[in-house]
């Protein structure tokens, strides 16, 4: 690797078209190209840009793009830059990706299109996840974002997380164009979790969407945790019908008299038992 610092004047300075981020507005609601330049004003430019020469004796910018817009903003002239003379097109995605890829405020998207150029470039997902330090599965979920219909595309941005990624990551290989957007839109309104459920239990069946969002409404897929001693094994046995909806309300009244907390009226507690049975989706 050769690199050297140098100062170089905005005027042989250009974007590149490599660069992983391609929506330099993503994320910065409360921190814009302004709020940089103030800083900069302030402070300094603390990080040089890094840049590659070009045939024409001007350097294409690989990591640094916001900064470059702030200084243009300033007139800060010249700039302070690395310069990377052994660099290829894909090296030069690699470094930018490997440069962003951990921020928050870089969009999901560029981060899929660059992952996949990454993926592209090495023919498997292993080299990409040493390159990034991310795990394979995170890698396949944000290249399956690519695969969303265009209308879900316009609706990503830096406030889904990686939670909201591996949804809409789930979404793109259960189903794909108008059927996807009418499960995001029926399943938006619940928890990731819940979305990630429903996905799962469709099997891509849209006409089982509507009856697992019902199911969703009524509490079906809210457990999350077992309790207690025996609290998992009763769950595995209920799951796997070895115990039936009045042997379970048996072991509610047991349990109760053994904590001296059975304080309600019989039919509170066979309801609760049966709430709790239905929480569950046996049956």
């Amino acid at each position: 690797m050769t690199m050297r610092q140098i100062d170089i004047s905005l005027t042989e300075l250009l974007v590149s078209a490599l660069n992983a981020r391609k929506d330099l507005h993503a994320g910065q609601e409360d921190s814009g190209i302004e709020e940089l330049a103030s800083s900069i004003r302030q402070q300094g430019l603390l990080s040089p840009l890094i840049v590659r020469p070009l045939p024409n004796r001007q350097y294409e910018v690989l990591v640094g793009q916001r900064r470059l817009l702030a200084c243009r903003k300033l007139g800060l002239d010249p700039v302070p830059c690395l310069v990377r003379d052994d660099l290829a097109d894909t090296d030069a995605v690699a470094l930018s990706l490997v440069e962003n890829v951990h921020r928050a405020d870089m969009h999901p998207l560029d981060k899929a299109r660059a992952l996949k150029a990454l993926h592209e470039r090495h023919g498997s997902y292993e080299p990409v996840a040493r390159e990034t330090a991310w795990s394979v599965p995170t890698i396949r979920k944000y290249i399956q974002l690519l695969a969303l219909p265009d209308e879900l595309q316009e609706r990503l941005g830096t406030t889904n997380g990686p939670s909201g990624v591996g949804t809409l990551a789930r979404l793109a290989s259960t189903f794909s164009g108008d059927e996807a957007v009418q499960v995001y839109d029926r399943i938006s309104g619940f928890t990731q979790r819940i979305q990630e459920e429903i996905l799962r239990r469709s099997d891509g069946d849209l006409a089982s969407i509507e009856n697992l969002v019902t199911e969703a409404h009524e509490g079906a897929f809210n457990v999350r945790h077992c309790g207690g001693a025996n609290g998992c094994e009763v769950i595995r046995d209920i799951l796997q019908r070895r115990i039936t909806q009045a042997g379970f309300q048996d072991l509610v009244r047991r349990a109760a008299e053994d904590a001296e907390a059975l304080k309600t009226p019989d039919k509170a507690l066979k309801d609760a038992a049966r709430a709790f049975w239905k929480a569950l989706a046996v049956g």
